[in-house]
């Protein structure tokens, strides 16, 4: 099955949006991944959860997990605060996330190929028109699992 068919619409946030309302968007609907789209509607990022997570938590702690336990709720709130200001593109991680693009005819093996290569859940389904391209939708990895189960009969 096409991409084209696969792909679904899903929340995201711009480039431009305060990283607040990407956590809020993150946490509210659940999302296994951020999608961030630039001023043109093109995706710019797309990010694992867990990878938004780190961003929350502070380098000093990521060098010395003995120090995680002895942080209280107190410093939880001092994370969230440096938020505060923030653009999406300004927060996102340093390690880019930049998404996979595939076009609407990929089938469902280049889908999973990029999945298992960027080990990001969502793969991006862009049409491109020259340098430009539109998103048509994503593809997250629970849909390409269900396909695969109903194409094989396990339904």
């Amino acid at each position: 099955m096409p991409a084209r068919e696969l792909a679904e619409p899903y929340p995201h946030v711009t480039t431009d949006d305060p990283a607040v309302d990407a956590v809020r968007l993150l946490a509210e609907q659940n999302l296994p991944a951020l999608l961030v789209l630039d001023s043109e509607g093109t995706p710019y990022a797309i990010v694992p959860g867990s990878q938004l997570v780190r961003q929350l938590v502070p380098e000093y702690v990521m060098e010395d997990p003995l120090l995680a336990p002895v942080i209280d709720e107190r410093h939880a709130e001092a994370m969230a605060e440096g938020l505060a200001g923030k653009t999406v593109a300004e927060w996102l991680p340093r390690r880019e996330f930049k998404p996979h693009y595939i076009g609407p005819d990929a089938g469902t093996m280049e889908i999973a190929a990029a999945m298992a290569r960027t080990h990001v859940p969502l793969v991006a389904v862009v049409e491109r028109d020259g340098d430009t391209g539109r998103l048509i939708g994503v593809v997250s990895a629970a849909s390409l699992m269900r396909h695969l189960l109903q194409a094989g009969g396990h339904a």
